[in-house]
């Protein structure tokens, strides 16, 4: 699992893998960011982690391949990409081809990017969400697994907003990589099947 941040999805996998029928297990877990909460999470738990931070690397090109031979070293079969925020590039994409899952905090297409919870109010749209992707070499462009609403209340800024998202994306996130491990993914152009 690729992680930048606390690891609220980490965790929500973490605790879903307890049950034996889950079908699915977190084997490591690499961040870029030595300080993210998500390594603490994983530590906790008795992952595996490694650090590939980008400013350890001469350019973006050696990056993607430090992680890369980072990630494979757990040898998944699936890496989940939540929270993580960089864009995984050619030589990452290619070591695990049509196998990297990301989540979104936004019904894509619409709203890609990095700011989609804020886009999506500055927008005024009723109805926003969450997506699961798989990851491809645009920005949150690659064939949609899953998605999930969330309604915009009229008081809502972009934390209160974001939250609810939060808790939706992780029970999507779980479900559906569950469904994953038990079923497998096959990807038919756009379309995505899974089981």
């Amino acid at each position: 699992m690729l992680v930048s941040g606390a690891g609220t999805n980490l965790a929500a996998l973490l605790a879903a893998h307890a049950d034996a029928g889950y079908g699915a297990r977190v084997v490591g877990v690499v961040s870029d960011k030595p300080a993210a909460g998500g390594l603490d999470v994983a530590r906790a738990a008795g992952v595996p982690t490694a650090v590939v931070a980008p400013r350890d690397f001469e350019d973006r090109a050696h990056w993607d391949r430090g992680l890369a031979d980072a990630v494979g070293v757990f040898r998944p079969d699936l890496v989940v990409s939540a929270g993580f925020m960089r864009i995984l590039g050619a030589t990452f994409l290619g070591r695990f081809p049509g196998r990297v899952l990301n989540t979104h905090p936004a019904l894509l297409p619409s709203f890609p990017g990095a700011h989609g919870v804020r886009d999506a109010l500055e927008h005024g749209v009723k109805i926003t969400g969450c997506t699961l992707h798989v990851v491809d070499a645009g920005v949150d462009t690659g064939p949609i697994v899953a998605q999930a609403a969330v309604a915009v209340e009229p008081d809502d800024d972009e934390a209160s907003l974001h939250e609810r998202i939060r808790v939706v994306e992780r029970a999507l996130l779980v479900d559906w990589v569950g469904r994953i491990a038990r079923g497998g993914l096959t990807l038919d152009g756009r379309r995505v099947v899974v089981g």
